[in-house]
């Protein structure tokens, strides 16, 4: 069984190189080995997730190097987008029952990309919030994320061109674990949080399209929330820091394929040595409809597997309507 997968997925690495090149191959490769080591009755089933990656990719991926004004000018490409998405439901002497309830979301999305001659320096910065409530419960966080990168990449003249770069996340508010009454608190500003140093090299041709693979250095630190961080085997001390070494692969596609729809994706993967059979996975789908210059509705996706964090894999999808404003 095990030796049949390992034969599609080959097979599926040779359609991706044949028909586009190498590094988008290489780069379903890597998405594909996480499900290796997995048992056997899962197999299938991440098949299939596997199969609908590799149709999206081959969908995508014509379009995504054929539009217009995607490569970055000399000098300065700034972006900034400023949205507040809404829900909202009241209820007044409604018989057949319900609860007011209203949620909004804040997401700051800020970007600049210095372009020189065969210097690349990307940067973004953003912030998400969100707060949900239902009836008479007090204020629950629905988003709350704090996210950095930093790229520096330079152009050899090769398909593929050496980067390093630096990625920071953490919340700033307080977490909870709202399925225990009462909220258990699971997290705080810096606690814990995440930074990585990485460096390889990446493919960028287009600003619809890239992907860098590389060794990556991961630093988890934490002060009062120490499931994070602590190992498990050393009886009677408990760590508020971690390091690993290991393999980081990152792949962001946007992609406008109407005037007003368009969808971006970003895939990150990272795996450390001692445990290559294990991997980190954070996989962000977002969907918008623009509806006119200032009112925008996006659906959005969010798949996570952190063993650090839960044993189970982690979804989050949401639907909205908000309003967006584009500073540059």
């Amino acid at each position: 069984m095990i030796s049949l997968y390992v034969t599609y997925v080959r097979i599926c690495v040779f359609l991706m190189s044949q028909f586009y090149n190498f590094s988008r191959g290489l780069v379903f490769f890597t998405f594909s080995v996480i499900f290796i080591d997995d048992p056997v009755n899962q197999i299938f089933t991440k098949m299939k997730i596997i199969l609908l990656f590799t149709l999206l990719l081959c969908f995508f991926s014509r379009e995504l190097f054929s539009q217009t004004d995607s490569t970055y000018k000399e000098g300065w490409n700034p972006s900034g987008v400023l949205s507040l998405n809404i829900s909202q439901v009241a209820f007044k002497d409604w018989s057949l029952g319900g609860e007011n309830s209203y949620a909004l979301t804040s997401i700051n999305d800020f970007k600049g990309a210095y372009k020189q001659k065969k210097v690349l320096w990307k940067n973004n910065l953003k912030i998400t919030l969100g707060q949900t409530k239902i009836g008479d419960n007090d204020l629950q966080s629905s988003d709350n994320e704090l996210f950095f990168e930093s790229i520096f990449s330079y152009d050899i003249g090769w398909v593929v061109d050496p980067y390093g770069a630096i990625t920071f996340n953490t919340v700033l508010l307080n977490g909870y674990n709202y399925d225990s009454v009462p909220a258990v608190q699971t997290s705080a500003f810096l606690d814990p949080g995440y930074l990585v140093e990485s460096f390889g090299f990446t493919y960028e041709r287009t600003k619809n399209f890239n992907t860098r693979l590389g060794i990556a250095f991961k630093e988890t630190f934490t002060n009062t929330f120490t499931q994070y961080t602590d190992d498990p085997l050393t009886s009677g001390t408990v760590e508020t820091f971690k390091f690993e070494t290991g393999i980081e692969s990152v792949t962001n596609v946007n992609w406008n394929f109407y005037e007003n729809l368009s969808y971006s994706s970003k895939l990150s993967l990272f795996s450390a040595f001692d445990q290559l059979n294990v991997w980190d996975v954070a996989w962000d789908n977002t969907m918008t409809g623009k509806i006119n210059d200032f009112v925008n509705a996006s659906l959005s996706f969010k798949l996570v597997y952190d063993v650090d964090q839960s044993l189970r894999t982690q979804l989050k999808e949401s639907l909205q309507i908000g309003f967006t404003y584009t500073l540059f």
